[in-house]
């Protein structure tokens, strides 16, 4: 008998498949160079803060050495950012590592993990590689007047059962662009009980401008079972040094760091958020810009006849009421990468970033007339 790997995997790793990038992007800037409209991924296009860039560089000088196990400056930082103790907080390889460090943390084969149908993609990951049982509950219809596609907040709290674990929400969500307003968050979490962990991920709250949707921790004191997730990936333009946070109880961060790899977030990640994170005036001029060049995208392709969903992130979902395959393909074809959504179940739908002006102008010239 020939070996086969797959055959040993333990049952929640052989439930998962591996991630799926979409399109080999380094080989297609090779082949395009600055032609390529790089739409895929929700990067930020300006950049990070020039202070971030100069002390990730002056950190190279100690590339020898391990980065501090605990992060422990760039905690600091990230408490007097947000007026919350330090002990409330956790690092990671970008918030997709702590979200996966929860499932780890607090879910097992012994119980469930409830999510949205159209949550994060980490969501459902988390869930598996937990061994947990995954309740998905189905998102709001896709002609909702406010919101389609978007968490249905009531019918989440409806679904906790009593083995429920963690409850995973996404406000602002990927890869819909929707989210829910306060009201509905309070009624959750005054409906979900202390004993199970109430999740919600703020990759792209620095993008909300909507009335409503205000960040969770103000809730953290009141809420022990809540927990905050953001990441510097968007906002921040720190995708390429991997760095995220969470907000939670002490206790709950106590546990997460018997689990988090001693040195998960390297050196010149540390260094580079510590200082992007004092550099107030990039972060509200690329919150500035990206509002504006969102509301100006959007305008646009709707005045070419695409179904332009809200947003209170970085990118937009449009949908065409038929598979997006074809017009993914043509975009392809004339070096635009926009991010089909048919792993989400949404096969008539794609995610297009907000690019850079040349770059989204390069896309509307790309589409069929």
């Amino acid at each position: 008998m020939s070996f086969d790997a797959a055959r040993l995997a333990n049952a929640a790793t052989a439930a998962l498949r591996a991630y799926d990038p979409g399109h080999d992007l380094p080989a297609l800037r090779r082949l395009h160079g600055a032609a390529l409209a790089e739409l895929g991924s929700n990067e930020n296009p300006l950049g990070p803060s020039p202070r971030a860039l100069a002390a990730a560089r002056d950190s190279l000088a100690e590339a020898f050495r391990y980065p501090d196990p605990k992060g422990a400056a760039l905690k600091r930082a990230i408490a007097g950012h947000l007026g919350v103790d330090a002990s409330r907080i956790a690092l990671g390889n970008g918030s997709h590592e702590l979200l996966m460090l929860i499932g780890q943390c607090f879910a097992d084969a012994h119980g469930s993990v409830v999510h949205s149908q159209y949550g994060f993609a980490v969501f459902p990951i988390a869930t598996a590689a937990a061994g947990a049982r995954a309740i998905r509950v189905p998102a709001l219809p896709a002609d909702h007047a406010r919101m389609p596609y978007g968490h249905d907040l009531p019918a989440i709290a409806a679904a906790v059962e009593a083995d429920t674990r963690i409850v995973f929400l996404a406000n602002p969500n990927n890869p819909t662009g929707g989210w829910f307003d306060d009201a509905a968050l309070d009624a959750l979490l005054a409906e979900v009980p202390q004993t199970v962990l109430v999740v919600v991920d703020e990759a792209y709250q620095e993008f909300a401008d909507a009335e409503g949707p205000r960040s969770a921790l103000r809730l953290i004191e009141r809420h022990p079972n809540l927990i905050v997730t953001r990441t510097f990936s968007k906002a921040y333009a720190l995708a390429g040094l991997r760095v995220g946070y969470l907000v939670a109880d002490p206790g709950v961060v106590e546990v997460i760091e018997r689990l988090r790899e001693s040195f998960n977030v390297n050196g010149p990640a540390l260094a580079a958020a510590e200082a992007a994170l004092g550099d107030t005036g990039h972060l509200r001029a690329v919150r500035d810009w990206t509002l504006a060049e969102r509301a100006w995208l959007a305008g646009e392709l709707s005045a070419r006849g695409y179904r332009v969903l809200p947003s209170q992130t970085n990118f937009l979902l449009i949908d065409l009421g038929a598979d997006a395959a074809a017009l993914e393909a043509a975009l392809f074809a004339r070096a635009v990468i926009v991010r089909p959504m048919t792993g989400y179940g949404l096969p008539q739908t794609l995610r297009i970033s907000v690019g850079s002006r040349e770059e989204n102008l390069r896309l509307l010239a790309a589409l069929p007339s």
